[in-house]
């Protein structure tokens, strides 16, 4: 596979200049330019304490050397001592305004690439790692801070850098031009290898998150791997994924590590040639000891901005190497796209399908053609079919998680494309087969979609639900803790928990997708009583795997490969012997027939109705 091999970049990815990536940065600070001006007056005040030093050391050391004198040594050391303090208190303010600033920008960035994450549509997060995503928002935004927090340092050091060129030709222009030819060569080493920087980032940068969502995954799915013994596997797995993330940092140290001895040679060569032209200068009295003194001084105020700026431009393209990929992230537009944000009022619930073809992919073949389908409001609508045959695609296309490609999708006769996704929303009400739990007790999720709701709304939601008998299994009752994605409950009591949410939510549309599927007769037995309720007065739309919720619809569609095969009631669908009598036959025969399962002539009835 090699170093780099399964690293590539995201679909979304884009690529960016640096004088992009620096004008975006920099109009995240427009909001602090107060706390950025008073940052760059500190670094100028830091730069300018630390050039006047070896500046009056130079002319102490000339004015000794001619007449010593106890009291100019003392007033000397005393103005050095002074100056060091000044240049100390400047340079705290500047970290402290410089670190604010920071903090607030990164606190910015990190809102605004989550906003992203929450405005995706669901195809993003089908066809993208979850734990690739958080590493963007988390590490990234953070690796961000660096580039800012460098390009402050950068500030300080370049001027520094123009402070102490000035003060060095107007001393010698000889030994100052010495010195100026080393800084092309500098700058032209770090432009080099700036490009093999920028790559060696990127590459660390997505090893990283690969690394975040396979720790993410293997996580999420222990309980899978624990019942099939693939503790092994996962481990290895993991461990090839962390070598591969290894091999790369070690590649990325390889990069940034040959850059620093490359630029002290070449300072060091500087440093060399202006002690020695400057040593036989001063010998021969062309110019003073101080100034010789000020020269070798000011070769390590020159020097080390500028070997500094090369050698941190690991952590510089670094950040901006971060900035890039959360830049990609925000920028990324979203496939669900509203043409208008048409306010919603309460729906009557009709929703008609015209002539809507979707796929979730690009050349992945419709799991809709030209489909139609008229719901009028109120009607309670049952959808079977093989998996595969489009029945939870059509209750996505509802939710409007996804984005079909022809067609048109109404909702009271009103194309569900102009509506505001926001409102529409909160008059729809999921139930999915396999619910997902926040973590808190199971009041707070009830009361998900209602926050405001009172405690004894939320009590009533619950015991609409088998009277509540379902909470007296519970250890705290409603105030028991669901643990992690509800994993203290068993599957049938978070389905019943998504249920009371929903049924807290009182939404004019209800979509079931097979929500009944993996709860057992009895509880499925308390789910009917109490959705038959619910279920009047709304339109409902209920992907079915039990007989039950088949029979009490009002209309049965049949779908197979995309298409209405069959429609109508059940008992005459059961007649026509159609495709609808095949799935009577396989999947809903056995739940209405009795059997003997303790004791001959004891029957249980698995059709709670």
């Amino acid at each position: 596979m090699g170093i780099m091999g399964g690293l590539n970049a995201e679909e979304y990815d884009r690529s960016y200049s640096d004088w992009q990536l620096v004008r975006r940065i920099a109009a995240y600070f427009r909001p602090h330019l107060g706390k950025v001006g008073l940052v760059a007056f500190m670094v100028t005040l830091t730069s300018l304490a630390g050039t006047v030093t070896p500046i009056l050391i130079s002319r102490g050391i000339d004015s000794l050397s001619g007449n010593p004198q106890l009291q100019l040594l003392l007033t000397l050391a005393a103005v050095v001592t002074v100056l060091g303090a000044l240049g100390w208190v400047f340079n705290f303010i500047q970290q402290w305004f410089s670190a604010r600033a920071v903090a607030d920008v990164v606190l910015a960035l990190r809102e605004d690439a989550f906003r992203a994450v929450m405005r995706r549509d669901l195809s993003f997060y089908d066809q993208f790692a979850s734990g690739r995503i958080v590493s963007r928002v988390t590490s990234d935004t953070q690796d961000f801070a660096t580039v800012v927090t460098l390009t402050v340092d950068l500030l300080s050091q370049l001027v520094l850098v123009v402070v102490i060129s000035l003060v060095m030709l107007s001393q010698n222009g000889r030994l100052a031009l010495i010195t100026f030819t080393l800084g092309p060569i500098v700058v032209a080493i770090a432009l080099v290898f700036r490009r093999f920087a920028r790559r060696a980032m990127q590459q660390s940068q997505r090893a990283q998150a690969t690394v975040n969502a396979t720790i993410q995954e293997t996580i999420s799915g222990i309980a899978v791997a624990k019942n099939f013994r693939q503790e092994a596997t996962i481990y290895n797995d993991f461990r090839a994924t962390n070598e591969l993330a290894y091999r790369v940092q070690l590649a990325r140290v390889a990069v940034f590590g040959s850059i620093f001895p490359l630029l002290n040679t070449v300072s060091g060569v500087g440093v060399a040639a202006i002690i020695y032209v400057g040593g036989l200068m001063a010998i021969s009295r062309s110019i003073s000891v101080g100034d010789w003194y000020l020269f070798v001084q000011s070769l390590g105020i020159f020097f080390y901005p500028i070997t500094s700026i090369a050698s941190f431009w690991s952590q510089f393209q670094q950040g901006l190497a971060a900035s890039e990929r959360v830049f990609a992230l925000i920028d990324d537009e979203p496939l669900v796209v509203q043409t208008a944000q048409e306010p919603v009022v309460r729906l009557r619930g009709e929703i008609i399908f015209d002539h809507v073809t979707f796929n979730y992919s690009t050349g992945r073949n419709a799991v809709l053609q030209d489909f139609s389908l008229t719901i009028p409001a109120g009607e309670t609508l049952a959808i079977v079919g093989h998996t595969g045959a489009g029945k939870s695609s059509l209750v996505k296309l509802m939710m409007r998680f996804y984005e079909f490609q022809s067609g048109q999708l109404l909702v009271d006769g009103r194309d569900i494309r102009t509506l505001d996704l926001g409102q529409y929303r909160r008059q729809l009400g999921l139930v999915p087969q396999v619910p997902f739990l926040f973590s808190g007790n199971v009041a707070d999720n009830i009361r998900y979609g209602r926050p405001g709701a009172s405690d004894g709304d939320v009590a009533a939601a619950a015991n609409q639900l088998g009277d509540g008998s379902w909470l007296d299994d519970l250890p705290q009752g409603i105030n028991t803790d669901v643990g992690e994605r509800g994993a203290r409950l068993s599957l049938g009591q978070r389905q019943l928990v998504a249920l009371a949410r929903v049924l807290l939510q009182d939404p004019a549309i209800l979509l079931l997708d097979e929500a009944t599927a993996s709860i057992d007769p009895f509880t499925e037995a308390q789910v009917q009583a109490a959705l038959s309720t619910v279920l009047k007065g709304r339109t409902s739309v209920v992907i079915a795997h039990r007989l039950s919720t088949v029979r009490a619809a009002d209309r049965i569609i049949v779908l197979r490969n995309g298409q209405i095969i069959e429609e109508g009631d059940h008992d005459g669908l059961l007649a026509r012997g159609g495709h609808y009598a095949e799935l009577y036959t396989t999947y809903f025969r056995h739940q209405s027939l009795e059997y003997q399962p303790w004791q001959e002539g004891e029957t249980v009835e698995l059709d709670r109705q």
